[in-house]
């Protein structure tokens, strides 16, 4: 029975991806704050939670440490915990962009150094880390969402490279939209909305995509391809029209491509 370790998985994309995984006969480990564990006859494995803040070292050392008590091989670990706020760059709190790049990116960074000393110990494993499209399309009045996934992005390419010699590949998921809780759980706010008056539209405009966006089993299915693929490759983006997306983000003068993310959202 192989192993997973994923944070964020009580909900979302990171529920469905727990579930798919324990459905194919892996032992997974459910890392978030709130959660429980699952064993029952429709499943060929099982999903074993983990109490786990990201925010915290010593929280997410701790979830490590209690996991190598039950298992002595993690194989595959997908770093998928975080959230979003919403808002014009100006008007943004210091404090709520400080603890969005906590969670998203040095929630991925505190975890990446948890699982590390077991993965070279092992001489090998997987690392997967939820990223974003958003990541590539920096979208308006999401840009300190947008700027931790492009962090995201970076470090899993450096880590690649880091790991490379212990047999550990490294790869980032970019999803497109996808209707989970994550859209009703953003922290949205109004600050400045009466000097930056297209704030407010653009938010609806992106939050309806969402809603209207992919199943979270098609993200799940995903990781699961990525997870078991011989060479899997540093990137993937979820959803066939978002592919056509960043695609046409290398081929497009950026320019071009930052105008019509405006007139999307104006």
């Amino acid at each position: 029975m192989k192993t997973l370790v994923i944070s964020g998985g009580s909900s979302g994309i990171g529920k469905a991806t727990a579930s798919l995984f324990a459905e194919r006969g892996w032992r997974v480990f459910e890392l978030s704050r709130h959660g429980v564990s699952v064993k029952s006859d429709g499943l060929r494995g099982e999903i074993i939670h983990v109490t786990c803040d990201v925010c915290s070292e010593e929280s997410t050392k701790a979830a490590i440490t209690e996991v190598l008590t039950q298992t002595d091989r993690i194989d595959v670990v997908i770093s998928n915990a975080g959230f979003g706020i919403s808002g014009s760059v100006e008007f943004t709190a210091i404090r709520d962009a400080e603890h969005q790049m906590d969670v998203n990116f040095m929630g991925a960074v505190r975890f990446t150094q948890a699982v590390l000393p077991q993965l070279r110990k092992q001489r090998g494993g997987r690392i997967i880390y939820t990223s974003s499209v958003a990541a590539v399309l920096a979208v308006p009045y999401q840009a300190f969402y947008s700027a931790s996934k492009a962090a995201i992005n970076a470090l899993a390419l450096a880590l690649a490279n880091e790991v490379r010699e212990f047999g550990i590949s490294v790869s980032v998921m970019m999803p497109g939209d996808v209707s989970t809780g994550f859209t009703d759980a953003r922290h949205k706010s109004n600050a400045g909305e009466d000097i930056y008056r297209g704030a407010g539209k653009a938010v609806t405009t992106m939050e309806k995509d969402e809603r209207a966006g992919m199943a979270p089993v098609q993200m799940a299915r995903l990781f699961y391809h990525i997870a078991t693929s011989p060479n899997p490759r540093p990137q993937y983006v979820g959803g066939f029209s978002y592919r056509i997306l960043c695609f046409l983000d290398r081929l497009l003068p950026k320019r071009l491509v930052n105008w019509i993310e405006y007139k999307v959202y104006s």
